[in-house]
């Protein structure tokens, strides 16, 4: 029975990421052409409408969303509701949530929220956290000419973490991808850009 329940988990554990990005990948898909179809043929006689103009016009509205999303006016505005959000019980710590997700994707600037993978010792311990920002004379006075950095930590299995500033000399930078890390400090460990350890012992050396 234990040999049976084993080799159903190796199932489970080999579909279900597939599955799920499958699903996850399905289901924006068909909401994007749901949301996309009234707007559509209201411009559009609906005899006219084919499947997959949605999800066209999704992308269209997407790319022209980030083709303007610098501009100083709209800057502005973006910051003015979340300034409003962010007054909201319950909606900012959603909001902040999925923020912090966001920050994740590349951005297309020069240099991306997250800048790079640092470790934090505490004690023995070691924290994993990324530099959001290396400039911070907000703290010049009250840092006693001590360089400070923003390091974010994110929290394992939840949306979110902490941001500490501490002094630059306190952090020690790694050599990993952000999105690596961010795999890593998430899942609490468990993840690995390596090969599968049962992978690894059949690979030659």
């Amino acid at each position: 029975m234990r040999y049976l329940t084993n080799i159903l988990m190796k199932g489970l554990a080999a579909v279900l990421p597939i599955g799920l990005t499958l699903y996850c990948v399905w289901w924006l898909a068909r909401t994007a052409e749901s949301l996309m179809h009234g707007i559509i043929t209201v411009l559009v006689p609906p005899e006219h409408y084919r499947p997959g103009m949605g999800i066209l016009a999704g992308l269209l509205l997407l790319f022209a969303v980030g083709s303007v999303v610098n501009a100083y006016i709209v800057r502005r505005a973006i910051a003015y509701w979340e300034d409003v959000l962010g007054r909201i019980p319950l909606v900012k710590t959603v909001y902040g949530a999925v923020r912090d997700i966001t920050r994740l994707l590349p951005s297309g600037q020069a240099k991306s929220d997250l800048q790079s993978v640092v470790v934090y010792r505490v004690g023995d311990a070691r924290l994993l956290g990324f530099v959001t920002r290396d400039d911070l004379p907000e703290f010049k006075k009250q840092a006693g000419g001590v360089e400070l950095v923003a390091v974010y930590f994110p929290l394992s299995y939840m949306l979110g973490g902490v941001t500490l500033y501490l002094p630059r000399s306190s952090v020690e930078r790694l050599d990993m991808t952000v999105e690596a890390a961010m795999r890593l400090a998430i899942t609490g460990g468990m993840a690995t850009s390596g090969p599968h350890p049962e992978r690894a012992d059949r690979e030659p050396h």
